[in-house]
């Protein structure tokens, strides 16, 4: 690499004996001469990097009189662990009234200009600047947004006890967990606190807590819904989607906040517009047929191997179960399937994830994204965690950092290539679950189904789901299914 533009370089000379200890620590001798070429070409480097305008003439601000937020504070009665922050925002001059008259609340790992985002850990003390691109579409679809909602210790925890804000107890069973890491998005909009809610999605972060709350949740196929403006865990594997109490609600929620926005670049440049980008309407016309036609013609195939994990709760699997035996009495055609290499997707994905996840979740580094990077927070992180920052971390986040400094010492990038290599053939084979779905980038809702017991105390009755993975940008087909199962089936009476 050569300094290519013309710079005056006398204020930023590097001296040798500045730029050896640097090499030696990567192991590099290199000879006097040559050490002082290298310091002169270091030297037109710093001139070039000090030289560089503020990268705050190009970040997408908010027009706060437009989309005004006021009462920012943080609750006394957080709603059994649910809130984060709570704030009041709604646009002046909205562009449509898709979601007008509905409340909306933000998962806390969003940026939402003036507000704090914890993203559930204590490990930077971070207010930004800036929207995440799905809160301006809602609010442009005449939402009020209520506040953020609490998440899990950095996004890495399916069990809701970790958040920063406190734990977020179950609606339906104080002491049980709501599910993560969307933990007090799943409460909220179960006990009615809000209509709408936003989650992320991993490895199960949108599932899991709506299965635990009974609620209907969809990870979106990747890049159907822009992630600018939310912390990321890795790149190759966030979505960000909707929560709400219907499959109906769930789409209209979809439904505002689908399609590219030109800065995140894990949309595809082209070929999502249209009716690519209509959700209700066809869940509208499926419900609107006779129960016993609404899944005519669709095929459904039951996944082997999804029944086949150690340490399954007999209760669930029978739920689960009769639950997508009723898909045949709405015209489905439903069939086992098998896919061996399904049980070998988490083994993959836990493999895959620490060197990316350390790098761009703990650390704040997206080198090689084409994206709007958050570069106030990432500056709050250096190169490492210090001994505070790690402290600060939950046992989930802890372990990956942990299991990201072993990996970058000991594999370093040929395990990341080999895992990236497996998990597409698998992802291309069939459409997985959980941390599978979201490494294959398919698109899985979780629709409620019935109660099971707890198996702590029979007597406590928990919410359990079925899980419809469709093919990718094939979301609407998702949300079709579920809608005609909802519509003829009462999952409470279940």
């Amino acid at each position: 690499m050569s300094v290519v533009v013309q710079l005056e370089t006398s204020k930023y000379q590097v001296a040798a004996e500045d730029l050896q200890p640097i090499l030696a620590k990567a192991g590099l001798e290199l000879s006097k001469p040559l050490l002082q070429d290298y310091s002169t070409l270091v030297s037109g480097l710093d001139a070039a990097i000090a030289s560089l305008p503020d990268d705050k003439a190009v970040k997408p601000y908010p027009d706060l009189t437009k989309y005004p937020r006021t009462d920012i504070h943080i609750p006394d009665d957080n709603e059994f662990g649910a809130w984060a922050t709570k704030v009041t925002a709604k646009c002046t001059s909205p562009t449509s009234d898709l979601l007008k008259g509905r409340t909306v609340a933000l998962k806390d790992n969003m940026a939402f200009a003036g507000v704090r985002c914890t993203n559930g850990t204590a490990m930077v003390d971070w207010t930004p600047d800036i929207d995440a691109t799905i809160i301006t579409r809602v609010l442009d679809a005449g939402a009020t947004i209520l506040g953020k909602a609490a998440c899990e210790n950095s996004c890495l925890e399916a069990l809701s006890g970790t958040a920063v804000t406190g734990q977020v107890h179950n609606p339906y069973a104080k002491g049980y967990s709501a599910g993560g890491s969307s933990s007090g998005s799943g409460r909220l909009v179960s006990t009615g606190s809000v209509d709408l809610a936003f989650g992320c999605d991993q490895g199960g972060s949108i599932r899991i807590p709506s299965s635990s709350c009974g609620i209907v949740g969809l990870k979106p196929t990747h890049g159907l819904v822009p992630y600018t403006g939310i912390l990321s865990l890795d790149a190759t594997i966030d979505h960000a989607g909707p929560m709400a109490k219907n499959v109906r609600d769930c789409a209209l929620l979809l439904e505002t906040i689908a399609g590219p926005d030109g800065w995140d670049d894990r949309q595809p440049p082209f070929g999502l517009e249209g009716d690519r980008l209509k959700f209700v309407g066809p869940v509208d016309a499926v419900t609107s047929r006779e129960p016993s036609r609404m899944l005519e013609g669709v095929k459904i195939g039951v996944l082997d191997e999804g029944f086949e994990i150690p340490g399954q709760d007999p209760n669930v699997v029978a739920s689960v179960q009769s639950a997508i035996e009723k898909f045949k009495s709405l015209g489905a055609t439903v069939a086992p399937i098998s896919v061996p290499l399904h049980k070998e997707a988490p083994l993959l994905w836990t493999c895959g994830l620490p060197l990316p996840g350390g790098r761009q979740s703990l650390l704040g580094d997206m080198d090689g994204r084409k994206q709007l990077y958050l570069t106030d927070r990432a500056e709050l992180v250096g190169p490492e965690l210090t001994q505070a920052q790690f402290d600060a971390l939950g046992p989930g986040a802890s372990n990956m950092y942990i299991g990201y400094l072993w990996v970058q010492e000991k594999y370093g990038a040929k395990l990341q290539g080999k895992t990236m290599n497996l998990l597409k053939a698998t992802s291309v084979s069939f459409r997985m679950r959980g941390a599978i779905d979201s490494n294959s980038g398919h698109p899985a809702l979780s629709l409620p189904v019935g109660f099971v017991p707890a198996r702590e105390d029979p007597s406590v009755k928990l919410p359990t789901a079925v899980q419809i993975v469709g093919r990718k940008y094939a979301d609407v087909e998702c949300l079709k299914v579920a809608a005609a199962w909802e519509k003829a089936f009462d999952w409470k009476s279940l």
